[in-house]
């Protein structure tokens, strides 16, 4: 069930979005009825949706969308009035916020809600495949490393050293950087005698 932060000093406002999340499949959201007790919130724990509903006793509510954006694989919905819509949604949707004017209605919020999830679930895919590149230059490095160190220590050819690595990847069992990692281990030990 997807979690969400709901960051609002009214109450109405609170109820009414807290039930058209309820609907949506979200599990009952948290409340935070400033930004600093939001941002409390953050360092613990993490949301699938941040609403933040302006304005805030302690703060606009803009910087603290745009920081919850920032970084997180959170989707953020700014609430504003609709006469500073138009400058508020220029200066935030640089950092993946969604900006809507009041008043709100529940089909225009609840296509902003699609938009965000739709966002999201991209966002986390991307972040997975992020992830999987990172793992496969890590593994390119460390296998590129162990082939040096055959060749410089072995006297073999790359192309050698590339046929060694994988013939014992398979024989072996393991992955080649499994195995790059410990020809790196013996000829590191090596030389540090």
């Amino acid at each position: 069930m997807m979690s969400a932060l709901i960051v609002s000093s009214q109450a109405d406002g609170n109820t009414a979005f807290s039930e058209l999340l309820t609907r949506a499949g979200f599990a009952p959201p948290v409340i935070c009825r400033s930004c600093s007790e939001a941002r409390r919130m953050l360092i613990d724990r993490s949301f699938d949706l941040i609403i933040v509903n302006t304005p805030l006793s302690d703060e606009t509510g803009e910087k603290f969308a745009c920081d919850a954006a920032d970084g997180l694989l959170s989707s953020v919905i700014l609430i504003v009035k609709g006469k500073i819509y138009e400058e508020i949604a220029a200066r935030v949707e640089d950092f993946g916020v969604f900006t809507v004017a009041k008043p709100l209605n529940r089909q225009l919020f609840w296509n902003v809600l699609k938009l965000a999830g739709a966002a999201r679930a991209k966002a986390v895919r991307l972040n997975r495949e992020t992830e999987q590149l990172k793992i496969k230059l890590e593994d390119i490095k460390a296998i590129d490393r162990a082939k040096c160190a055959l060749m410089e220590y072995l006297h073999m050819s790359e192309q050698s050293a590339h046929r060694f690595i994988e013939k014992q990847a398979m024989d072996m069992r393991m992955s080649r950087r499994e195995v790059a990692e410990g020809i790196l281990k013996t000829y590191l030990n090596r030389m540090e005698f």
